[in-house]
């Protein structure tokens, strides 16, 4: 199975540099989507609920301190570990959300019941390292998915 740093390697290679609560954003937008598409997680990582929305911690760990990150950070010249599905499931976000500022990513995963559910309780700005359940994010997410279609 991929890791979140594949997902972070392939998001920067395909959409760019970025910052890295945009970066985090995207890889939670890429896991929730996997689970409505493609019926399993991209990745084992969880993300918590943080104040300024859904973050993996792991992630985090390795460019904790930086803003900004090159579309190479990543890089480590190894194949790609994605299925064809996988990869349809993460151009499709990222032609949706890659165009995105970071803080209007942010500001959406606030609306979003997963965050807002795992956070319940939690003041505004107040650190929280509650999981975001994956099958509350395959439940919200599928929801708005039927809501399109129907």
């Amino acid at each position: 199975m991929a890791s979140v740093f594949d997902v972070a390697r392939y998001v920067l290679n395909h959409a760019g540099a970025m910052t890295t609560m945009k970066l985090q954003k995207l890889a939670y937008y890429c896991q929730a989507w996997s689970l409505v598409w493609d019926g399993m997680p991209l990745f084992d990582e969880d993300f918590q609920a943080w104040a300024n929305g859904p973050v993996c911690p792991e992630l985090f760990a390795t460019h904790k301190g930086r803003f900004w990150l090159g579309e190479d950070y990543y890089d480590d010249n190894r194949p790609y570990p994605f299925t064809r599905t996988q990869e349809e499931t993460m151009n499709a976000v990222l032609e949706g959300y890659a165009d995105k500022e970071p803080q209007w990513l942010s500001e959406l995963t606030h609306k979003e019941r997963p965050w807002r559910e795992t956070r319940r309780g939690v003041a505004p700005g107040e650190s929280c390292e509650s999981v975001i359940p994956k099958e509350l994010m395959q439940e919200y997410y599928g929801g708005l998915e039927d809501a399109e279609e129907g």
